[in-house]
C-alpha cells in the first residue's frame, strides 16, 4: 500500500492534485435546490421605489435565499446586452420600460440597466455564499430583435462568456441554459430564421405554416406536411448552437430548458448535444386543477384589468384541487417519471426549474398561496423519488411574492426534501 507524506507517495511519485467538487450539472451529484430568479434580480434592483424593488439589496436577499435553504439560482443574464455590438461597443446603460399594472416579473416601474456593471457585482456575492448559477436568457429588451439566426445567437452568447470569464466569473456555473423554454416562450423570432433556412421552399411556408413565432407550435400541425421540417430546423438550433459553443467553451454544460405546452412535445427537441433536461410542468396544465370554468387563464394567468374575480377563482382552484387532488398527483408524477425515463434513455441529468401549481400567481387578498405550496412538497418528494438532479420549490421564490417568500418554515421544508439522498 502506498502512504502519502506531505502530499507525495512514499515512492516519490508526483501527487494527485487536490480536485474541488464540480459545480457542472453532469458532474455534480449532490441535488440541487433551484431558485429561478429571471430577469428579476436586475429589474427589480432599482431603489427608488418601496414596491418593485425588492432585490434592491442584493446581499439581503442573497442572504435570504441561502437561509431558506437554495444553493442555486437560474437568472438572465442578457447576453445579447452584455455582448458587445456589431461595431465593437458595449452599448451600456439601457432603459427599460414599467408598467401601471401589477407585474409578477420583471420591472414595475421604469428603470435603467447596466447588464455588465450588475454581473461584475452580482455573481461575486453569489460566489461568496456557494450559489450555483443557472444562466439563462428570455431574449428579451433591445437588441433581441437583432437576433435573427444561429450566428447571431452564437456571438452574443459567446461574447457574454468571454466577459465572465475574463472578470474570473465562471467558477460557480451549473450550466448554460441558452433559450428559456425553446421552443416556445422566449424572445426568438423563429419564424424570421426558419424562413432563412427554406426560402425557395413555397411549399413549407404556404398557408401561414411557419408561424410568428414559436408560441404556436402545434404538434398536429408539425406532422402535417411541411411543419415536420421545422422541427428538424428547431434541433438543427439547438445542434449548431451548443456544438458551435462547446468547441470554445468545453468546461460548460450546455442546455436548453423546455417545457410541454398544449400540444408541444418535449421530446421530439431533446438533443443529444444537451447537457441537461429542465422540463417544466405546471398542475394548472390539467383541466382537473384549472379548466376554463375556473377562470384562471383568462383572470390570473393573463391578467385580468379587474381584480373582482380572483376570489371566485381562487375558490374554483381550491374545490378543483381538493375534489381531483389524487388524480392529479398521480397524472403528474406520471410526467415526472417521463422525464425521469428520458434522462435514462440519454443518459443525461433532469430536473426542473420552474413547477409547480400554476404558472402565473401573484399577492392578493383574495388568492392564498395554498396549492403553490402544497404542490411545491409534493413535487419535491417525487423529484427526489425519481432522481432529480435539480429541482425548484415554485417559480414564485422572489422576494416580490411576500406571502410565499416570508413562509421560511415552507422554504425549508421543501429545499430540505430536495437536497437530501
Amino acid at each position: 500500500m502506498l502512504t502519502s507524506v506531505g502530499g507525495f507517495s512514499a515512492f516519490g511519485e508526483e501527487p494527485k492534485k487536490l480536485l474541488l467538487p464540480s459545480t457542472r450539472v453532469t458532474q455534480r451529484i449532490e441535488p440541487v435546490a433551484i431558485a429561478m430568479w429571471d430577469f428579476s434580480w436586475v429589474l427589480r434592483h432599482d431603489q427608488g421605489h418601496e414596491i418593485g424593488s425588492e432585490f434592491a439589496n442584493w446581499d439581503l436577499v442573497l442572504d435570504e435565499l441561502v437561509a431558506r435553504g437554495y444553493n442555486a439560482i437560474r437568472l438572465d443574464v442578457f447576453p445579447h446586452i452584455a455582448a458587445l455590438q456589431p461595431d465593437g461597443k458595449y452599448i451600456g446603460t439601457v432603459d427599460w420600460g414599467g408598467s401601471n399594472r401589477p407585474v409578477m416579473w420583471g420591472a414595475q416601474h421604469p428603470t435603467k440597466i447596466d447588464i455588465r456593471k450588475a454581473l461584475l457585482e452580482f455573481i461575486p456575492k453569489c460566489i461568496d455564499r456557494g450559489i450555483l448559477l443557472g444562466l439563462s436568457t428570455w431574449l428579451f429588451g433591445p437588441g433581441s430583435e437583432k437576433i435573427n439566426n444561429i450566428d447571431d445567437f452564437v456571438r452574443v452568447w459567446d461574447e457574454a462568456l468571454s466577459f465572465l470569464k475574463e472578470n474570473n466569473l465562471l467558477k460557480n456555473i451549473y450550466y448554460v441554459d441558452l433559450l428559456n423554454e425553446y421552443p416556445l416562450f422566449n424572445g426568438f423570432n423563429m419564424k424570421r430564421w426558419i424562413e432563412a433556412q427554406t426560402s425557395g421552399n413555397q411549399e413549407a411556408l404556404s398557408n401561414n405554416t411557419v408561424k410568428e413565432n414559436a408560441h404556436e407550435y402545434n404538434k398536429a400541425e408539425a406532422e402535417a406536411k411541411g411543419r415536420q421540417e421545422n422541427i428538424i430546423l428547431y434541433k438543427k438550433f439547438v445542434d449548431e448552437s451548443i456544438q458551435k459553443l462547446q468547441l470554445r467553451w468545453p468546461e460548460l454544460d450546455f442546455i436548453f430548458s423546455m417545457t410541454p405546452n398544449g400540444t408541444a412535445n418535449f421530446p421530439e427537441f431533446i438533443s443529444t448535444s444537451i447537457a441537461a433536461l429542465d422540463i417544466h410542468y405546471w398542475f394548472c396544465h390539467d383541466p382537473l386543477l384549472a379548466d376554463e370554468a375556473s377562470g384562471y387563464w383568462n383572470n390570473i394567468h393573463t391578467l385580468a384589468a379587474t381584480d373582482d374575480p380572483f376570489a371566485k377563482v381562487n375558490e374554483a382552484l381550491l374545490s378543483n384541487w381538493k375534489k381531483n387532488k389524487k388524480e392529479l398527483v398521480e397524472r403528474m408524477e406520471e410526467n415526472i417519471k417521463f422525464v425521469a425515463s428520458c434522462g435514462e434513455k440519454t443518459k443525461k441529468p433532469v430536473g426542473n426549474t420552474e413547477g409547480w401549481g400554476t404558472v402565473n400567481w401573484l399577492d392578493h387578498p383574495s388568492l392564498s398561496w395554498d396549492i403553490i405550496k402544497e404542490s411545491g412538497l409534493i413535487c419535491a418528494k417525487l423529484g427526489n423519488k425519481h432522481g432529480y438532479r435539480f429541482n425548484c420549490s415554485s417559480n414564485f421564490t422572489h422576494p416580490q411574492f411576500k406571502g410565499l417568500w416570508n413562509d421560511i418554515a415552507w422554504h425549508k421544508e421543501v429545499t430540505s426534501i430536495i437536497r437530501s439522498h
